[in-house]
């Protein structure tokens, strides 16, 4: 609580204030303001004494020598209010110098104090990183004695006092925190902690909301604050209940306390716990008997036994053990499903973290089903994926579950589901970016290599899980970069291509092209080594009838063939140009997109190419409908693909009588967003017009030059 402040320090700080306007009005640049602060200044000068709350303090008493002897050593000076001033002819310089010298040693004690108080701070800083927050609570306490409206003081000691469980101190120096700066968040922060603590839920709600107020980008803050709030107020009612109904007499609830206590006697058999285990995992059908279980230490009774314990954690397991294995699974998941409070103390408690993922791996298919049912609850829920992204061993995780791609049960479903899941978090990604390549990846590449011992239905869902993965740009650099990924991905390719029942393996050559288009966006030294053979895969590939099958391939293609002339050279070898020329006249938005921009990067590297479209194509029509298409990459690539067919002989003159000059000095003149439409454009102009000088009439009918002399550095 605040301290009552003395009368007479009120007084002086009062003083302060009033001598502080009085120098800032002085100071003024306004003539009136000025004028008016030294009338103010007279006035305070003539006075000769003042009364304060009754009391009358005499301010003449003490004189300023304003010619002191050298004799005697210097006095300090004297201020209204505080010293007293009966010198009535003291000038108004010398007045002011004497608020701006005491001024000035306040400022340099102030600036002494902040040094030191940041000094404590970092110490206590420092024992609150060890855990020794009574010692933090002491530094940051003598740091409010060196300065006391230091607000990350009061905030840091809120913070620690919180550890402490002194929830009522908290609270007090986030008010004065807030004194400090009324729009201190993290006050509010704490000071919702605080009254989380004290069970205060309505106060500790209006903090966390108080924060929206202040700044309004700290929604996810708040939101993850709330969600906090809601658990626990959720776990004390759930608590209450469970009294009440234990009160009333419930069945279910004392049965559950009488087989706990059976549960914890020591050396029985292990069909003993069994049946225990397995009569309890019945009760436990509501909310009310989950908490129960909880409340009852009902984890402590199951890690504390020892035959319990053993076969949860034996490498080696007897049929009995299996057996209750298999039941502490499904009792787990029994306590734990719709139950967040029951999930945090499971995954918390002894070392179960580790022992999931050792049931996980183990050769018992019973005890990894189970297991992975228990971890497709958590991974259902935000607050149980964040427990396993906090809890578990995220590389470990991810290695065993990619392992059941090869199962032909819904195995495999449950595995990638749970993978699924986890792979849109954020701490997921940033996790697999350390180990990824040396972790994960090489899993993947063996199941590429392996396709045909994977579970076809579900190995296209482990692909997009890398997809996802990948879309981290570290993670995409990895993939990306490594030749063994690309040698996998064409091992697979040659294995839906040649199955004799392909129709199989579409979903996954569809979901697996898909992955590399994604991947090839950006030049890479892997990518250009290995860009003759994915050409080679693709061209096989653009013979199938699925259209999803040739859009992904012709994508593929747009993406490496600028990475290696041999893979242009093998394309146009294989009759690229008529097959891209087909596809735009098929009128696929996505696959026209991908065949134009193929086409442009055919033409700008081979001859070959450009003759093979000016041959199969004489007026360009294709072409010329694609620049009157709504998507600016589309024209961009269309334009400079004309531009690269002008170059050779008669094919700009086909086009006298047609509208390119208004549909190109449209684009280079244009606003267009794309950068290179207009650049594309206003080469394919110049050429046009070189090639044929009969254009450039035209062009200067509709006053196209100033347009095209505008663009000329572009035109090479």
């Amino acid at each position: 609580m605040e301290r009552k402040m003395d009368p007479e320090l009120k007084r002086f700080l009062r003083e302060v204030d009033e001598i502080t306007g009085l120098v800032e009005g002085m100071n003024s640049d306004d003539p009136a303001v000025r004028d008016k602060a030294f009338q103010k200044a007279d006035e305070k000068l003539e006075q000769g004494a003042e009364v304060v709350e009754g009391c009358r303090t005499n301010l003449n008493r003490t004189l300023i020598n304003t010619n002191p002897s050298s004799s005697g050593p210097p006095q300090p000076p004297n201020l209204p209010g505080q010293y007293g001033m009966e010198n009535k002819d003291m000038s108004q310089e010398n007045f002011l110098k004497i608020l701006e010298r005491d001024a000035e040693e306040r400022g340099k004690r102030r600036k002494e104090s902040q040094k030191l108080a940041n000094v404590l701070k970092e110490k206590g800083n420092a024992a609150f990183d060890k855990g020794d927050y009574a010692t933090a609570v002491q530094h940051y306490t003598e740091g409010l004695n060196k300065l006391r409206d230091f607000q990350a003081l009061y905030t840091n000691r809120a913070q620690a006092y919180i550890k402490l469980g002194k929830y009522e101190e908290a609270i007090t120096d986030c008010d004065w925190a807030l004194k400090c700066n009324e729009n201190c968040v993290k006050a509010y922060v704490h000071m919702g902690k605080a009254n989380l603590g004290l069970k205060k839920y309505e106060e500790a709600r209006q903090c966390y909301q108080k924060i929206l107020t202040i700044d309004p980008n700290r929604e996810k803050l708040v939101k993850e604050y709330i969600n906090s709030l809601d658990r626990a107020q959720k776990k004390e009612q759930q608590e209450k209940e469970v009294v009440e109904e234990f009160e009333r007499g419930n069945v279910n609830t004392t049965t559950a306390l009488e087989v706990l206590k059976k549960l914890s006697r020591p050396n029985k058999i292990p069909l003993f716990y069994l049946g225990g285990v397995r009569f309890l995992t019945e009760l436990m059908k509501e909310c009310t008997e989950q908490t129960l279980f909880r409340t009852s230490g009902g984890f402590g009774v199951i890690n504390d036994n020892e035959i319990i314990r053993r076969s949860l954690t034996s490498s080696v397991k007897e049929p009995c053990e299996v057996e209750l294995c298999v039941s502490v699974l499904v009792l787990w998941q029994a306590v734990s499903h719709g139950n967040e409070e029951n999930q945090r103390l499971l995954l918390t408690s002894s070392d179960t973290s580790e022992q999931l993922l050792d049931l996980l791996s183990c050769k018992e298919s019973e005890i990894y089903k189970e297991c992975l049912a228990l971890l497709s609850i958590y991974s259902s829920s935000e607050y149980g994926r964040g427990l396993l992204l906090c809890h578990l061993n995220l590389s470990r995780l991810m290695q065993i579950l990619m392992g059941f791609v090869n199962c032909t049960d819904v195995t495999a479903g449950n595995a990638m589901g749970i993978l699924t899941n986890l792979v849109p978090e954020k701490k997921f990604k940033k996790h697999c970016q350390n180990d990824f390549v040396f972790h994960v990846l090489p899993s993947f590449e063996i199941l590429l290599k392996n396709l045909k011992l994977t579970n076809k239905q579900i190995f296209p869902q482990c692909i997009s899980v890398i997809g996802s993965l990948a879309s981290d740009k570290a993670i995409y650099g990895q993939v990306a970069g490594r030749e063994e990924y690309w040698e996998s991905c064409l091992i697979a390719i040659d294995e839906g291509i040649s199955s004799v029942t392909s129709t199989e393996y579409r979903e996954t050559l569809y979901t697996l092209l898909g992955l590399m288009v994604n991947l090839s966006i950006e030049q890479c030294c892997a990518i250009q080594v290995k860009a003759p053979a994915i050409t080679e895969r693709c061209i096989s590939l653009l013979g199938s009838t699925d259209g999803g099958i040739l859009t992904r391939a012709t994508g593929l293609l747009s993406h490496v063939l600028p990475q290696s002339d041999e893979a242009v050279e093998k394309a146009v070898g294989a009759g690229m140009v008529k097959k891209m020329l087909r596809f735009i006249k098929a009128g696929g938005q996505t696959t026209t997109r991908y065949a134009v921009k193929t086409l442009a990067i055919c033409s700008g590297r081979s001859e070959q190419a450009r003759k093979e479209i000016v041959k199969c194509d004489k007026k360009f029509s294709g072409l010329m409908n694609l620049l009157s298409s709504d998507n600016e990459l589309v024209v961009g690539n269309t334009a400079l693909c004309l531009s690269h067919c002008f170059e050779i002989p008669g094919a700009a003159a086909s086009l006298l009588k047609s509208d390119i000059v208004r549909m190109l000095l449209k684009h280079a003149g244009g606003d267009a967003k794309e950068n290179g439409l207009q650049q594309n454009a206003a080469i394919a102009l110049g050429k046009l017009c070189l090639a044929e000088p009969r254009h450039k009439t035209e062009l200067r009918e509709l006053h196209g030059l100033e347009i095209l002399i505008s663009c000329m550095k572009y035109i090479k």
